[in-house]
């Protein structure tokens, strides 16, 4: 007896309690919704190329980072720093100049080119292995995009919605983006992504600018309300935040010692394990043993448990993957 979808010819009144409770929880203005997070990240390169044309930029350009993720679409592949996942699409978008994460040295030595429009990159780099930035990367960017004049966009479509301990990752710097984008958690399963905007950016888009037939229909929309309200009522980003550091404090204590291990380093429900070889093959054994991991990066086991995982749940992961690596 509802309607599960309507063109954006009608209000929806989903959507727009949606975008009030996405906006206020973000300090961001206005919404664009769509249906996964690849969408998401194309309506922010979009947005920034309409920023650059607006300045008179012929090829307006995008700095992005190396081992980010941003999806799989021709944009956002183009954007992304992985090979492997590029080859065979080639001609690859132009418009794009790769640095190295967390260098904001390599991010100064840009400020003189003229075409530069924006910075899009992760805060916590998941695909890329969980790498972190320093705590002052994301505040110094801010900074170095306002002397500048270019749009800071913020890809939290892993990290968003509760998962580090904070509704968004930028906020343990208390830090605002011109442009953010989500998806993923958003919908807890239901195909919904967002792109957020405010500021100069906020007012880019006009109608027939951008568009999607399925983007911020009733059911998804309804849905990741429903999201918002559970997280808000289970307090699951302050146990994301203490489950989160009491696994990681459990797996440092676990491998000490362990010759194998590079690295383990994690913010919220996102951790990283760096071992100093290959270690896919974990993947099968964690299986065997009921518990899914993932191995990226080639070397790098990266965990995100559910935020509704336990403190006993906690302690048989560290204790099932201690086990295994120690072995492997």
């Amino acid at each position: 007896s509802t309607l599960i979808h309507t063109s954006n010819i009608y209000q929806i009144q989903q959507q727009e309690k949606l975008a009030d409770r996405l906006t206020g929880i973000a300090s961001m203005e206005r919404v664009f919704f769509c249906n996964s997070g690849a969408e998401a990240n194309e309506a922010a390169i979009k947005l920034a190329r309409l920023y650059g044309r607006s300045k008179g930029i012929g090829l307006p350009t995008i700095v992005v980072m190396e081992g980010g993720f941003h999806g799989r679409t021709m944009a956002t592949l183009s954007a992304t720093a992985n090979p492997k996942i590029q080859a065979g699409f080639e001609p690859l978008l132009q418009g794009f100049i790769r640095i190295p994460y967390n260098n904001v040295d390599a991010l100064e030595t840009l400020t003189d080119n003229p075409d530069i429009v924006a910075v899009l990159f992760e805060p916590i780099q998941g695909e890329g292995g969980i790498n972190i930035a320093a705590d002052s990367f994301l505040s110094d960017v801010r900074a170095i995009c306002d002397r500048c004049g270019w749009l800071m966009m913020l890809d939290e479509i892993q990290t968003g919605m509760g998962r580090t301990g904070k509704w968004f990752a930028c906020q343990h710097e208390n830090v605002v983006p011109d442009v953010m984008t989500l998806a993923k958690a958003l919908g807890n399963g239901v195909p919904i992504g967002a792109c957020l905007a405010k500021g100069k950016a906020a007012s880019l888009f006009a109608p027939g600018s951008h568009g999607s037939t399925f983007g911020g229909n009733p059911l998804a929309c309804r849905a990741a309300l429903a999201v918002i309200e559970v997280i808000e009522q289970e307090s699951l980003v302050d146990q994301a935040r203490q489950h989160g550091q009491y696994l990681l404090d459990s797996f440092i204590q676990s491998l000490a010692g362990t010759d194998s291990v590079v690295e383990i380093r994690g913010k919220g429900m996102m951790i990283g394990i760096e071992l100093d070889r290959p270690c896919a093959d974990l993947v099968k054994q964690a299986l065997d043993k009921r518990l899914l991991i993932n191995v990226t990066a080639i070397n790098t086991i990266r965990l995100l448990p559910p935020l509704i995982t336990t403190t006993e749940q906690c302690d048989q992961i560290v204790s099932i993957l201690t086990g295994l690596i120690k072995s492997f």
